[in-house]
């Protein structure tokens, strides 16, 4: 009996050393195949590697808007320094969003740092459409609270060159710089 426990035992850890790199593999193999997005400003190119293993929801949304071509043209309307870059609305009141309904919450334990883009919505966790935020730092308020759908895999310095906001107003940007088109890469981009 005893000579089986330590049979099994040993049985147990050696799969599990075999395992884990077939494991690691299979998540950066997961990565990339995760979704990419070229969002071109005036400034340049920022890349955004989709989460939709975190948001598939999420994740979906802003893939289906952005073959619709919803984004293009949209402003950052709300930009704040060392904070976030806030678009996805229309109508560049920060309270405009897409003909979708909204989305239920798809919070994660993943930290809101530099790079790292949410979903932005109202008071209800449940409000979440079409407006999305890059993060400029971290910012660990809202971990947990917000949904994490993305992050830039390229172009942060694009992103810091972005008009910031009135930090009396909230951020709100006057003349603010718009996403000229944002696109799905080609697939292993």
């Amino acid at each position: 009996m005893k000579h089986a426990l330590v049979t099994t035992l040993a049985a147990c850890l050696v799969s599990g050393l075999f395992a884990a790199p077939a494991l690691a593999e299979s998540g950066r193999e997961a990565a990339s195949k995760a979704p990419v997005v070229n969002l071109d400003t005036s400034h340049g190119r920022i890349v955004i590697r989709l989460r939709p293993d975190l948001a598939p929801k999420h994740a979906e949304r802003i893939e289906t808007l952005t073959k619709r071509g919803f984004y293009n043209g949209v402003p950052f309307h709300r930009v704040i320094e060392g904070f976030m870059a806030q678009t996805g609305d229309p109508t560049g009141t920060g309270a405009g969003g897409s003909d979708l309904p909204d989305l239920p919450a798809e919070f994660s334990q993943e930290s809101f740092r530099r790079g790292a883009v949410g979903m932005a919505r109202a008071a209800s966790p449940n409000s979440a459409n079409s407006q999305f935020f890059i993060m400029y730092g971290r910012a660990p308020h809202l971990d947990g609270k917000y949904t994490l759908v993305g992050e830039v895999i390229s172009g942060m310095d694009v992103a810091d060159r972005i008009r910031k906001g009135d930090p009396a107003r909230n951020g709100l940007v006057e003349n603010p710089d718009r996403i000229v088109k944002m696109e799905m890469a080609p697939a292993g981009q």
